[in-house]
């Protein structure tokens, strides 16, 4: 009788020992963390530093050697188009006379030209606008009996926006070369007559804005040439975006920008003007040569909210390459290649793991656009460990 309890106690503990090994080393499910298909919009977007810059920067030097009186412009001064900035006195050698007379007369007579150049630009940048403006006015019509798209009436439109501020340009080109023109004419009467009251000769703003830089401050005698004052309009302010080569093919002009990290409060709007068609090598932080190409972007919102910003200041832009209003999107930690191609995912159903195909539309720095392949509302595994196959039991440790 003792035999048979001490067999039957001894075969109890082997089973319960064999229970205990098989629990052991019995496979458990894998925790993992689950995140649910969402319809919502998705935008991509190529992130880069840029930095302001002036539309129009204009350095005034000295048209002759002289004797420059006192500037009392300092930087930030406001100065309206023809104030005087700068006043110089002829200081001309005898032995030069005949030269400097000579040659001044010629620059006067090339001002004279330049002048007549500007008035022709504006005369071609007011009919380019009238073009504009009549071939906005008849593909508006044409839309509107759907004969032509849409989109061709934006670029139309975006057209006409370019000629008005093409006109602008020649505008402010013919204030300079006037001003220029009237410069030139002063320097001669100095020459001509260095002894008479019309020595003296003002150097004048050919546009309103604010001194950027203040070259020679104190009295002194400048040469023919010598950087005096930069003047610029700050209210014109452009961004420059040094983009790869391979990011600047997707910024088409007209494109979206966000202007982010730039001081204020918000997010300031912007628009892809221009992508210069000139790369060139800039040397990255990590020694690697890059091919980089320079995008400028205008400034389309309210001029009192970047108010602040000046000349050369560094913000972070967010050029809009793609924009949908309503797709299937997923976290792009989920989001795997396979090993024979095209993209999947896991979804957790009935606390196994689906290896799941799925089509792929792209992805951002945190979202990926699913165009089929699993349905809105489905649970996708986020960060799927190496080990995890199709089938695994698994536990959802979390819900994003």
């Amino acid at each position: 009788m003792t035999s048979k309890k001490t067999l039957w106690i001894s075969i109890s503990a082997g089973v319960a020992v064999s229970a205990a090994l098989l629990w052991a080393f019995a496979p458990r499910p894998l925790a993992v963390e689950v995140a649910r298909a969402s319809v919502g919009p998705y935008e991509q977007a190529v992130l880069e530093d840029g930095r302001t810059r002036l539309r129009d920067r204009y350095a005034l030097s000295a048209p002759l050697t002289g004797r420059l009186a006192r500037i009392a412009l300092r930087e930030g001064d406001a100065v309206e188009a023809g104030a005087v900035v700068a006043t110089i006195t002829p200081a001309l050698s005898p032995m030069l006379d005949e030269r400097t007379r000579r040659e001044q007369s010629a620059r006067a007579e090339a001002a004279e030209a330049a002048v007549r150049r500007a008035d022709a630009g504006v005369q071609r940048a007011r009919v380019a606008v009238e073009q504009a403006r009549i071939e906005l006015r008849r593909n508006e019509q044409l839309a509107q009996q759907h004969f032509i798209s849409p989109a061709k009436v934006d670029t139309d439109r975006l057209a006409l926006e370019a000629a008005r501020m093409e006109l602008e340009a020649a505008v402010q080109s013919r204030q300079v070369a006037g001003h220029e023109r009237d410069t030139a004419r002063a320097a001669l009467i100095a020459i001509r007559t260095p002894g008479s009251g019309e020595g003296s000769f003002a150097l004048r703003s050919p546009v309103s804005g604010r001194v950027l830089r203040v070259a020679q401050t104190s009295e002194a005698t400048v040469m023919l040439g010598a950087p005096l004052i930069d003047i610029g309009d700050t209210a014109r302010l452009e961004i420059v975006a040094e983009l790869l080569t391979t990011d600047a093919l997707q910024a088409l002009p007209g494109a979206p920008v966000r202007i982010e990290r730039w001081g204020g409060e918000g997010v300031l709007e912007g628009r892809v003007r221009r992508v210069e068609p000139a790369a060139f090598t800039k040397v990255s932080a990590l020694g690697i040569e890059e091919q980089r190409v320079n995008v400028l972007i205008d400034l389309v919102g309210p001029p009192d909210l970047w108010r602040a910003l000046g000349d050369g200041y560094r913000v972070g832009v967010r050029i809009v390459t793609l924009s949908r209003s309503s797709v299937l999107r997923v976290p792009v930690s989920a989001v795997f290649p396979q090993p024979g191609g095209g993209m999947a995912v896991f979804v957790a159903k009935a606390g196994r793991a689906q290896l799941a195909p799925v089509e792929f539309g792209g992805r951002n720095g945190s979202e990926a656009w699913v165009r089929g392949g699993i349905a809105e509302g489905a649970e996708v595994i986020v960060y799927p460990a190496a080990t995890l196959r199709d089938g695994m039991r698994i536990k959802v440790r979390a819900v994003r």
